[in-house]
C-alpha cells in the first residue's frame, strides 16, 4: 500500500544553523524558509536525489511540535511520511487493521499542498507515519 518515502522531517532548535548544515556541510540543495502558519511551523526543504528532508522549527505560539522541541531541546526526527495512491482507502485499511489515525480522521492539505494523515507513533514502533496523497 504504502508507496515511495516521501520525506523525513527533522525538529530544529536553529533553523538558519541547520540550513547551513545541510547545505554548506553536506552539499544539499535547499529553499529558502518558509512559513506555514496553518501548521504551526517554518520550514525548510532539503532536495535529495531519492527522498527530501524538512527541516522544522516552531513558527507561533501553538505550534504542534513546540513541545517535541521542549523535550528534545537539540532536535530530532519528527516523522517519516509515505506516499499513498489514495488517501482515504489507506485511511479506512489503517482503521480497519487497529491504526489510530491522529486528529479527526479527516485529510489535511499538508505542507505539498497534498492531502496527509497522520498514524500514532504507538502504532508504528514508535514513530509518527505521515501518509501523503501521491
Amino acid at each position: 500500500m504504502i508507496g515511495k518515502l516521501n520525506h523525513v522531517a527533522i525538529v530544529v532548535p536553529d533553523l538558519p544553523a541547520a540550513t547551513a548544515l545541510y547545505r554548506d556541510t553536506l552539499g544539499a540543495a535547499v529553499s529558502q524558509p518558509v512559513d506555514l502558519p496553518p501548521h504551526g511551523v517554518t520550514v525548510v526543504f532539503v532536495t535529495l536525489p531519492n527522498t527530501k528532508i524538512e527541516l522544522l522549527h516552531p513558527f507561533g505560539e501553538k505550534s504542534p511540535i513546540a513541545g517535541f522541541l521542549e523535550k528534545n531541546p537539540s532536535g530530532g526526527i519528527h516523522h517519516i511520511c509515505y506516499e499513498v495512491e489514495d488517501i482515504l482507502a489507506a485511511r479506512d485499511r489503517m482503521k480497519e487493521q487497529g491504526a489510530r489515525v491522529l486528529g479527526d480522521g479527516e485529510p489535511k492539505i499538508g505542507a505539498h499542498d497534498k492531502p496527509v494523515l497522520f498514524l500514532h507513533p504507538k502504532d508504528f514502533c514508535g514513530t509518527l507515519v505521515e501518509l501523503e496523497q501521491a
